[in-house]
């Protein structure tokens, strides 16, 4: 019986020390050296400051900017709550705050249908992107507010725009915080 006692904890030690401590070291150090711009979350720096990640949503709530999708996660954004709502969809809740994000994204952008993608929390609540037709729906609110034709607000929308992950996974979809940039790049709101 000692024996065995024994064995199981020597196998206990050295188990977790090589797959607690070891292995998630090496692959860490491996993508750090192989995949570093993944590694260390997608950053996007300008000037030595961090501005955000292609991979986190963030909120952008002022005219001039293409508005993200809402998120669920802790108070908005916040990557170490990353959760949905959980509410069904016959919860009155949620259906009183959708019913809300319609009417504020009527009233900032027209009375046309909003696509459901802007009142519309992702799984994780942290998406970046928005669908091509989610930033159609608000380029005559950014143009206006960027002094731009909408043509050229059009343009800048279809240079972020990303098509389908190998031709065939997902569906196209807008960089909402790339597209941002682009536009203060382009015309800075005044």
């Amino acid at each position: 019986m000692r024996t065995n006692l024994v064995t199981a904890l020597r196998f206990t030690l050295v188990t977790t020390l090589i797959l607690g401590v070891i292995y998630p070291l090496g692959i860490t150090g491996l993508a750090q050296v192989l995949f570093p711009y993944r590694a260390n979350g997608q950053l996007i720096k300008h000037n030595g400051n961090v501005l955000g990640s292609h991979i986190i949503g963030q909120l952008f709530s002022e005219p001039g900017y293409f508005h993200s999708r809402p998120s669920a996660a802790g108070r908005g954004y916040d990557a170490t709550s990353s959760s949905g709502s959980n509410l069904a969809p016959t919860n009155k809740a949620l259906i009183d705050r959708v019913k809300a994000d319609v009417r504020q994204a009527q009233a900032q952008n027209g009375a046309s249908p909003v696509p459901i993608d802007l009142v519309t929390a992702s799984g994780s609540g942290l998406d970046p992107d928005i669908s091509p037709a989610a930033a159609e729906f608000q380029v005559a609110r950014v143009a206006r507010e960027r002094h731009m034709s909408e043509a050229g607000v059009r343009a800048l929308i279809q240079k972020h725009t990303f098509g389908r992950q190998f031709g065939f996974l997902g569906e196209p979809r807008v960089r909402v915080l790339d597209l941002n940039l682009e536009l203060d790049a382009v015309r800075p709101l005044k």
